[in-house]
């Protein structure tokens, strides 16, 4: 799992968020080079895309191009976020909290109950957003990441299909716009 987020208090601007497509790898792999020392190669994104059933990816365009994108595995009733980021020019403005609240909802339609992820224990940032989803820590992953050995917090948020989940959804929606 990969998130480099920063969480802003500024107003977001227009995200319109659709499935990607192979056409969108090459700017997908922009943003994923700018924004991880790790990164996945093209032809993961062009598999994940096109063989693995599991596997529900989007891009996030806003002045004519694409400046986020994110995916999410769904198996069953347990679903788990394989990547999110955000173009360096456009954080700050709520682009990986749309994000995240469409991997969301896609786990949610696609029946899950459980989302996990990985993040980075330095990435406060990110930690900090999983957290206003409900998110947990439950356990952390020594050595995780390859760059540089870094631990990684596997973070889990349950019972996603419960309505006390759904009203914190419609919370926080109303606060992102």
């Amino acid at each position: 799992m990969k998130a480099e987020l920063t969480p802003s208090h500024a107003q977001p601007e227009p995200l319109e968020i659709v499935p990607m497509t192979a056409a969108d790898i090459p700017d997908v792999l922009r943003i994923e080079r700018a924004s991880f020392t790790t990164t996945w190669p093209s032809d993961a994104f062009y598999n994940e895309l096109t063989t693995n059933k599991l596997a529900h990816y989007y891009v996030g365009r806003a002045d004519g191009k694409i400046v986020a994108y994110g995916g999410i595995w769904v198996i069953f009733e347990d679903s788990h976020i394989t990547t999110i980021a955000v173009d360096s020019a456009y954080r700050g403005r709520k682009f990986g909290e749309l994000m995240l609240l469409r991997l969301i909802d896609e786990a949610i339609e696609r029946g899950a109950a459980w989302m996990t992820l990985e993040v980075r224990e330095s990435n406060a940032g990110a930690q900090q957003l999983y957290r206003k989803y409900g998110f947990t820590t439950v356990t952390t992953r020594k050595g995780y990441y390859s760059d540089n050995n870094e631990n990684a917090l596997v973070m889990w948020a349950g019972n996603m299909k419960g309505e006390l989940y759904r009203q914190r959804l419609r919370a926080l929606r109303s606060r992102v716009g």
